[in-house]
């Protein structure tokens, strides 16, 4: 759901990468650094849930509350504005990339709840911001430890695919 940023590395400018990149995006994070991040979030006691679907809008804003009731009927869970294109790109130049999603509001489709606002959002990250230290200080040493070569080549692989069946 943005339209504003550059979402591909191969976008015909001078400076971008040659070809055309279909990239599958089937299973957008790298489920070998879901798991061990999920793993540590659940080792440090953090409430986690292991799948849920995500909604990038183009920001700065936050939704209408006919937006956030649609983007739920689709099966939303979380809706973000920092998502896209960062997986994408990832994607395209054969990263693992993972994401640490926490919720700072319920937008505005819960209509007993406090208005969404800028000062609780704020008050809300700063909690988050502790947590998703913790995971990061506790998760980086162990991804730092295991042995990434094979995930690796299969992201490498699947992008030299998609660029050679499209003649790039």
């Amino acid at each position: 759901r943005t339209t504003k940023r550059h979402c591909t590395l191969y976008d015909g400018q001078h400076s971008s990468l040659s070809g055309v990149c279909h990239i599958p995006m089937a299973e957008p994070f790298c489920t070998k650094t879901r798991e061990v991040l999920i793993d540590t979030a659940r080792k440090l006691g953090l409430q986690c849930h292991s799948k849920g679907t995500m909604i990038t809008i183009e920001g700065p804003r936050f939704s209408s509350r006919a937006e956030s009731c649609v983007f739920r009927s689709w099966g939303a869970d979380v809706i973000n504005m920092t998502t896209v294109p960062e997986v994408i790109l990832a994607k395209e130049a054969g990263m693992s990339y993972a994401s640490i999603a926490m919720a700072t509001d319920y937008d505005c489709w819960k209509e007993h709840e406090e208005a969404v606002s800028v000062d609780k959002v704020l008050k809300t990250l700063k909690g988050n911001a502790n947590k998703a230290t913790s995971i990061l200080l506790t998760a980086i040493p162990q991804i730092g430890s295991m042995e990434w070569t094979d995930t690796l080549h299969t992201l490498k692989v699947s992008t030299q695919m998609r660029l050679t069946s499209m003649g790039g």
